[in-house]
């Protein structure tokens, strides 16, 4: 046995923090619920920023979007920064490093070429045999995309591993169409259909047989791996028989599917009427369409959290195979494992879907569970944290020390009871290219209240959750919670000086 332990990160995305079964809801999801009940989870922790790029980028090198550069989509993080990240930090350690799945540290619709391998332009220079290294992992195995809301799958040179290995036995286009097939019943929810293809050329397949071939391959040495699925993210598309496993009038409905603007700060209106800045007329439709959609019918909205949910037991499935390799090794008690999800989802929520700049908990809040060794069973931490703080806890654990200053906190003195939390925080810069208007959205959350504040035009929400956790009730300014907003003011505030100038490069979403 290693005497250090190796490290497992997971990571789904866009996966609420409500969709485990552990919370209540009825997804089937029984190797996570497995791990919560073996393990610590963190009941209230939050994504440093609400899209993927940004979110991965700070779970990667444990600095915050505004410090690392990467404050929206369609920002690279610098190679350097990436470098300094945990996967080169611990391989510098002694560790090897892998990373499985959806990467998303650079952007792929660029309108110039960057010279990335997620680059559209460079994805056909890579050759069959490229693994890496990239952002300090020196094995690597991606895809182009992962999820196709508005594409398909190539084969090559427009293709990476996960491509190459979809197309590999000369039937690709057969898998293609099937993914493309709608099955019955059809009911043309947004963004969602019973998907043809079977589970055994999806990519949450792809990426828990990858993640198992790794562990398998490492097992003798301290390793360190991301296994990074791309689900649930739109399309709602879960596979055969995966569609099937819930039915759809057995759900679990919004709280409130009306938009109610007059509740809500300015932006939220603005944000879905206003028009993208972006001279690109397809990025501009794309922007102006794709997170705009309304929640459908009650009959539609089941058939695709339904949906949704599948494509959670799809990944749940494949956790559990990762679980047993690391058992069938004798891995699991010396080995660090975590769960989480780069961000969350609205899932009709005070009528949205999909996610923006409304920072309602279903987008905000994450899962966070933890295993390994030293971890307690069946512990359940209410101090907020933010998926930021995975990159010291990782240190903590091996024994590492930080490479440069970072914004992120150790987990490990909450896992071992010895620490305590008031806050974990987000922030946003959006720029008029993405939804017409101009934000700087900083939040404070604690286990019972959240502020979210606009720096530019000074408004905010403020929502008590110890009262009211749908989030009904706006306070901000509300006389009778002066003192709660100034505290979580006060929490704002206190952001170390340490961000980078605003950068005005902008891509897709």
């Amino acid at each position: 046995m290693n005497d250090r332990p190796n490290i497992v990160l997971i990571t789904s995305d866009q996966h609420r923090g409500d969709c485990f079964g552990f919370e209540g809801r009825k997804v089937k999801t029984p190797h996570l619920d497995r791990m919560a009940k073996e393990g610590t989870r963190f009941a209230n922790c939050i994504t440093p920023n609400a899209v993927c790029q940004p979110a991965r980028a700070s779970i990667l090198t444990g600095l915050l979007p505004r410090t690392n550069g990467v404050s929206d989509n369609g920002i690279d993080l610098d190679f350097d920064l990436g470098e300094k990240g945990f996967g080169r930090t611990l391989a510098n350690a002694g560790y090897k490093s892998g990373f499985v799945g959806k990467a998303h540290f650079s952007t792929h619709h660029t309108f110039e070429p960057t010279g990335t391998p997620e680059c559209k332009s460079m994805i056909p220079e890579l050759g069959a045999d490229w693994f890496g290294p990239y952002m300090g992992f020196d094995h690597v195995e991606t895809m182009v995309l992962g999820h196709y809301a508005r594409t398909r799958p190539f084969p090559p040179p427009d293709a990476l591993h996960y491509e190459r290995w979809l197309f590999d036995d000369g039937r690709g286009e057969d898998k293609v169409t099937m993914w493309q097939t709608h099955l019955t019943p059809d009911v043309e929810a947004p963004h969602t259909w019973n998907s043809g293809l079977p589970a055994t050329w999806h990519t949450s397949t792809w990426v828990g047989n990858q993640s198992v071939r790794y562990i398998e391959q490492n097992k003798e040495e301290p390793f360190v791996l991301w296994a990074s699925f791309p689900d649930p993210h739109t399309p709602f598309d879960s596979p055969e028989p995966w569609s099937r496993l819930h039915d759809p009038d057995e759900i679990d409905l919004p709280y409130h599917m009306e938009r109610d603007f007059e509740r809500r700060p300015w932006w939220h209106k603005q944000s879905l009427e206003g028009t993208p800045q972006l001279e690109d007329p397809i990025l501009r439709k794309h922007r102006a369409t794709y997170s705009r959609i309304l929640p459908p019918d009650e009959k539609k909205m089941r058939h695709l959290i339904a949906n949704y949910y599948g494509m959670i037991s799809l990944i749940d499935h494949n956790v559990g195979r990762i679980l047993t390799t690391l058992d069938e090794f004798g891995l699991s008690e010396n080995t660090l494992v975590v769960f989480t999800a780069d961000h969350g989802e609205w899932l009709g929520d005070h009528g949205l879907l999909l996610k923006g700049p409304m920072l309602y908990d279903g987008l905000l809040r994450v899962g966070c569970i933890v295993n390994g060794p030293g971890v307690p069973a069946d512990k359940v931490v209410d101090d907020p944290v933010s998926t930021l703080d995975l990159t010291s806890t990782f240190y903590d654990y091996a024994g590492v020390s930080d490479p440069m200053a970072l914004n992120s906190r150790s987990m490990k003195g909450l896992i071992d009871g010895q620490d305590s939390r008031d806050f974990a925080f987000s922030e946003w810069d959006l720029r008029p290219s993405r939804t017409g208007v101009e934000l700087d959205l900083r939040t404070a959350r604690t286990p019972t209240a959240k502020l979210t504040y606009d720096e530019i035009s000074e408004e905010g929400e403020l929502y008590n959750l110890a009262d009211d956790p749908h989030e009904m009730d706006n306070l901000f300014n509300d006389p009778g919670y002066g003192i709660l907003q100034s505290e979580l003011m006060d929490m704002i505030k206190s952001r170390p000086e340490d961000a980078q100038a605003k950068l005005e490069q902008v891509g897709m979403a």
